[in-house]
């Protein structure tokens, strides 16, 4: 039956491809050959490699005023959609159950419908802007259109799913996370995963040379 494949042979195949994508996508970036840096350290990458993984969630002093809407979309869906992924009462017990073996204390039913919310909100606003600022219309690929339509997917069905009578609407919100694990990898959804180490490479390598990242 279609369910015993979306819980089974699905769930399964999914999840090793994003995990083995996940892990080579990193992999090479991380262990990729780079060229000797000959140049003098004038203090030590780690430093600026720390400073700037920090320093980035905070849009800088000059660009903000212009990219207004973009920084508060932008936090209003990662930060709604943080909340959502770890701390609903169906992820929590799903992590305790298939994953980790113990738990933490959820969110109540208020904060999941305003993290719910925020994160509908933001990425909404984030899509709208790009299909209606013509920079932004033209620089977008297939992908940033795809990566969104799937986001928002799986918290749809995901909202949807909390109608635990209905065991088709868990199992269309199963499928759909399903969907973007086998995308993920190989989409700019990675920025999840490699916006630390790039920050980091990059404010090694200005910090070394002594420059403020």
């Amino acid at each position: 039956m279609i369910n015993d494949f979306i819980d089974g042979p699905l769930w399964t195949f999914s999840l090793l491809v994003f995990v083995v994508g996940v892990l080579w996508r990193l992999g090479t970036m991380l262990f990729a050959r780079r060229k000797i840096d000959l140049s003098v350290p004038r203090t030590s990458g780690v430093g600026g490699a720390i400073k700037t993984v920090f320093s980035r969630f905070v849009a800088d002093h000059g660009t903000a005023p212009h990219i207004r809407l973009q920084i508060i979309a932008g936090y209003l869906f990662h930060l709604g959609l943080f909340a959502l992924l770890f701390f609903a009462a169906p992820h929590v017990r799903f992590l305790d159950q298939q994953f980790l073996g113990f738990s933490w204390a959820s969110m109540p039913h208020w904060a999941f419908v305003a993290s719910a919310e925020f994160a509908f909100l933001g990425l909404l606003m984030l899509f709208l802007f790009r299909l209606t600022h013509r920079v932004s219309r033209l620089i977008s690929t297939a992908d940033d259109y795809i990566a969104s339509l799937l986001t928002f997917t799986v918290m749809l069905t995901g909202c949807l799913a909390l109608m635990e009578s209905f065991n088709e609407l868990r199992l269309l919100h199963r499928f759909s996370v399903e969907l973007l694990l086998l995308y993920f990898p190989f989409s700019q959804l990675m920025h999840a995963f490699t916006f630390i180490p790039s920050r980091a490479i990059t404010g090694a390598w200005f910090g070394r040379r002594g420059i403020d990242a």
